[in-house]
């Protein structure tokens, strides 16, 4: 019988257990259009051996009036079953992006009841540093069978972030860099004005990796948070501009031991557009 995946796999453990037949490997690069990079092609240029792109960015609902919606379970099932994932196969997610965006995709398919999926700690370009062979081309894949998944949960609603500024029932945590957070111009990825949602705190995502692009240690992950002003006993709520960094705090909190922590998946995108919801706006007082 197949052990049971860790959340987070090494290099070494990923080389070791890459041939598993069960194991699927899949590329979950998505950048922001700033950054003028291409995905697919950076993917058919060089990925780890059998890995299959997951293209993260055409991963939502259109139908949904939230801003980049996390798929509905049919349209998630029907996506990897494209890419030929049977099923209860364990699924080892990578990127190679500033936005560490494989957290996106591993809270996308665990909150939907993929039960074993697992972030490659460091990504591509640790693989890459130390070595490791690379495939290049796009691998022709046979569908599969669809699983079967349900909504997914922990999710928040733009209605239940107004509920919460009155009950304070949850913290609420931006990923988001503290420019974008406190500052007081344009946000220059969504296009509406800077701000926050009032009493959030700030964590950037990046202040949770090591230097080499590894996840902190549980303990410090747990002082970050402690340090931005976070229990860590109370509810959580995680934000970020359109919920794909706010999947890193939410990774991160899974690895310290916090599951219970939940998604704004409308985010500042969705928060910020309407002219009806309150925000915070400039240096905190």
């Amino acid at each position: 019988m197949t052990d049971d995946l860790p959340p987070l796999v090494s290099t070494d453990w990923l080389a070791a257990h890459l041939a598993e037949p069960d194991l699927v490997v899949l590329d979950a690069s998505h950048h922001l259009p700033a950054a003028g990079r291409d995905g697919a092609g950076e993917f058919a240029a060089g990925h780890l051996p059998g890995a299959r792109f997951l293209a993260l960015g055409t991963l939502y609902d259109p139908a949904s009036p939230v801003p980049y919606a996390l798929p509905t379970p049919e349209q998630l099932a029907a996506h990897l079953a494209a890419l030929g994932v049977p099923a209860g196969a364990r699924i080892v997610l990578y990127d190679d992006s500033a936005l560490k965006s494989a957290a996106r995709a591993w809270f996308m398919l665990t909150a939907s009841g993929w039960e074993q999926v697992a972030i490659l700690d460091g990504g591509l370009s640790k693989w890459r540093a130390e070595g490791r062979p690379l495939e290049a081309g796009t691998p022709q894949l046979a569908p599969a069978a669809p699983a079967r998944l349900h909504p997914p949960a922990r999710v928040r609603s733009k209605g239940e972030m107004l509920a919460n500024l009155s009950s304070r029932a949850a913290q609420v945590v931006d990923a988001r860099g503290a420019d974008r957070v406190y500052g007081t111009g344009t946000d220059p990825v969504h296009g509406v004005p800077m701000g926050r949602i009032p009493e959030s705190r700030n964590l950037p995502h990046s202040a949770l990796f090591n230097p080499d692009g590894t996840y902190l240690a549980p303990e410090a992950i747990r002082a970050a948070f402690a340090r931005a002003g976070v229990d860590l006993a109370r509810p959580i709520i995680a934000t970020c501009g359109s919920g794909v960094t706010a999947s890193v705090l939410l990774f991160a909190l899974h690895l310290a031991g916090i599951s219970d922590a939940a998604l704004y998946d409308g985010s500042w995108s969705e928060w910020g557009a309407d002219p009806a919801t309150p925000k915070a706006q400039g240096p905190e007082a």
